[in-house]
């Protein structure tokens, strides 16, 4: 990974209180209009006490943040072009995904949304 985005990532982390976070993946979904991601933990990493640091471009999305069990009740919430999501700490298991993609159009991006999201694999 480049030294300026996983630099970036530790800064937001640290930010948010996880001052430790150092990004060795970083996962790129492009998502257009109607494409979604269902809930889903990420829990194929070793070390839950990393946190996952989201970047987002493009349309706005809006993220599902539920509990640790798939049928609680979730929130929603807006991202906007060049928002950073952090979460961790007790939320680092919690069921999250993607409402479908509504229709738009970004200018820089075109009708899509890309979001770059870091990780300690």
């Amino acid at each position: 990974l480049p030294d300026r985005l996983t630099g970036l990532a530790s800064a937001w982390a640290a930010e948010a209180g996880f001052p430790a976070f150092n990004s060795n993946a970083c996962l790129i979904n492009c998502y257009v209009p109607g494409s979604r991601m269902s809930l889903h933990q990420d829990s194929d990493e070793r070390d839950f006490t990393q946190p996952i640091v989201t970047l987002s471009l493009g349309l706005p999305a809006r993220f599902i943040l539920g509990g640790l069990q798939r049928e609680l009740p979730t929130q929603k919430i807006r991202l906007m072009h060049g928002d950073v999501l952090v979460f961790g700490g007790p939320a680092r298991l919690c069921f999250h995904g993607i409402m479908p993609l509504a229709d738009g159009l970004h200018p820089l991006l075109g009708s899509r949304r890309i979001s770059l999201t870091f990780r300690h694999a």
